[in-house]
């Protein structure tokens, strides 16, 4: 701001320097032509109109010089002005080429640290390409050696069946000799086993012996109950029983008398869907698998709950109840586990783990086995004791849905997503029968077929509503059950022969005779 009015002051004395110069030369030429003035105007009278004209114009001419000397002094200042403007771009000019270079400045050093960082990476990558060729060359080895293990393992496995087949004709002889031997002591007592025979129910003479009946063929709905809300997925038979108990989506258990349609009982406690059902042999105790992760355990005759049986990380699917105790119970989830839980004590012994989920599981006959059906199609044994693979067998082509034991346990029967329904040897997982229909088609991960209580006859249920019945000798359909409006979820044959029971995903339950 000083510098400004300092050129401003500057400015003012040079005007006022350049007007004092004109007044002074305009001055010296006054005086020097006065002289000619006075001495032109003695002689020269009779022209003093025509000079005095002349000093006129003179005078005019010299009023135009003062005024082009104003107009000069304006552009002057104005010009000034102008300097001291662009004196002051210049400065702003100078000073964004400063930041300017310093930015440049900045910019070199980072693309020099950058080009440093560019090096070292460079050298870490070449280090990574380096030992991923070194893990390349592990893997490939390591592969090498897996394909020589399992090779070593097939052959294994081979013989392991073989000396298992050879095991089971060494049993098939056993049981031939022990069937001689039993036919010889019943035929001391035929006529005491003839009057045991009644209404076609033979009555085994062992203490604690369950009953059976020779099953009829089905083709009539006697009952049709509302039984759940948003679905009924399980249903079994008491023991001996026609008592039917249901579970559904309303996470409610009911006991249903089938010979009159009538509830007997509502168990109460799941706080998740019932997804499968299980009762022990006495009839005493049922057990739930829940979509909660957990099995409530009531008491079946007074409906009070005994355990809640709690591990699980991921919803239960399947359970069932050891057929020669009443103590054991197994129960499969979708964390890929199945876990054997002891009654008694209330709390889980043993844990199997394996690398497909479970849909479905049954004891063997002598309780020392754990069938399962997973989704990846295989059927596959376990020790209850050690929790070992036993064996296993490619079932289906896709998910296994259900598992039914034959009454003797020699057989059993598997339902899969690729709507077959196979029957296989327990003693060599080889399969003894199939059974297909058109219509037939598997409705869900969790759809439940079953054998009758002779094993001479397979229900199961479809998409379309229809249960469709086969027989297992020929495999043919002699049964066609149409009642249900929308996919049959599950099927169970009391073991008295009759009745057939069937759910649906609307909830109803259909008794069949």
């Amino acid at each position: 701001m000083a510098l400004q009015e300092e050129e401003i002051k500057i400015a003012k004395e040079a005007i006022k320097h350049a007007i004092k110069a004109l007044r002074r030369r305009h001055l010296v030429e006054e005086a020097a032509h006065s002289p000619a003035f006075i001495a032109l105007s003695k002689p020269l009278l009779s022209q003093g109109s025509e000079w005095k004209e002349k000093a006129e114009n003179l005078e005019v001419e010299l009023q135009q010089c003062y005024k082009a000397q104003a107009r000069l002094s304006e552009q002057l200042v104005v010009e000034v002005a102008e300097s001291r403007t662009f004196k002051t771009a210049i400065q702003e000019k100078d000073a964004i080429i400063a930041d300017l270079q310093s930015e440049l400045a900045k910019a070199r050093d980072e693309c020099s640290d950058l080009n440093t960082l560019l090096e070292e990476k460079t050298k870490a990558l070449e280090l990574m390409i380096s030992e991923n060729q070194v893990l390349k060359t592990q893997l490939e080895e390591a592969k090498a050696r897996a394909d020589k293990f399992e090779a070593e393992n097939k052959m294994l496995i081979d013989r392991w069946m073989l000396q298992k087949m050879q095991d089971a004709e060494r049993l098939n002889e056993a049981n031939a000799i022990y069937g001689d031997m039993l036919d010889q002591a019943n035929n001391s007592s035929i006529e005491q086993l003839a009057r045991q025979q009644v209404d076609g129910v033979v009555r085994r003479s062992e203490e604690g012996a369950e009953y059976y009946v020779e099953s009829s063929i089905p083709n009539m709905c006697k009952q049709r109950i509302p039984g759940h809300e948003g679905g009924c997925g399980t249903i079994v038979f008491e023991y001996n029983s026609t008592k039917l108990i249901s579970g559904g989506q309303d996470r409610d258990v009911k006991m249903w008398d089938t010979n009159t349609g009538a509830l007997v009982r509502t168990f109460e406690g799941c706080v998740g869907s019932v997804l499968d059902l299980s009762i022990t042999p006495d009839n005493r105790t049922i057990i739930a698998a829940s979509g909660s992760k957990n099995l409530v355990v009531w008491d079946a005759s007074s409906a009070r709950t005994r355990h809640t049986l709690t591990g699980h990380m991921e919803k239960v699917v399947a359970v069932d109840v050891s057929k020669i105790s009443s103590r054991h119970v197994v129960s499969a989830a979708y964390d890929r586990t199945i876990k054997v839980w002891d009654l008694q004590k209330g709390y889980c012994i043993n844990t199997i783990l394996f690398p497909s989920n479970c849909n479905a599981l049954t004891f063997s006959i002598d309780g020392q086995t754990i069938c399962s059906g997973h989704v990846d199609g295989n059927l596959r044994l376990w020790d209850i004791q050690t929790g070992k693979l036993l064996s296993e067998v490619a079932a289906h082509s896709l998910a296994v849905t259900s598992l039914s034991l034959s009454r003797n346990g020699n057989t059993i029967l598997t339902s899969g997503r690729d709507n077959l329904h196979n029957l296989f040897d327990m003693r060599t997982l080889e399969v003894c029968g199939t059974f297909r229909a058109n219509g037939n088609r598997v409705a869900s991960n969790w759809s439940r077929s079953c054998l009758s209580s002779d094993d001479n006859y397979v229900a199961a249920g479809s998409v379309d509503g229809s249960v469709h019945i086969w027989s297992i000798s020929n495999a043919k359909i002699v049964s066609t059950l149409k009642e249900h409006t929308t996919s049959v979820l599950c099927c169970s044959w009391s073991g008295f022969g009759k009745p057939l029971a069937t759910s649906d995903k609307n909830g109803s339950i259909c008794i069949w005779t």
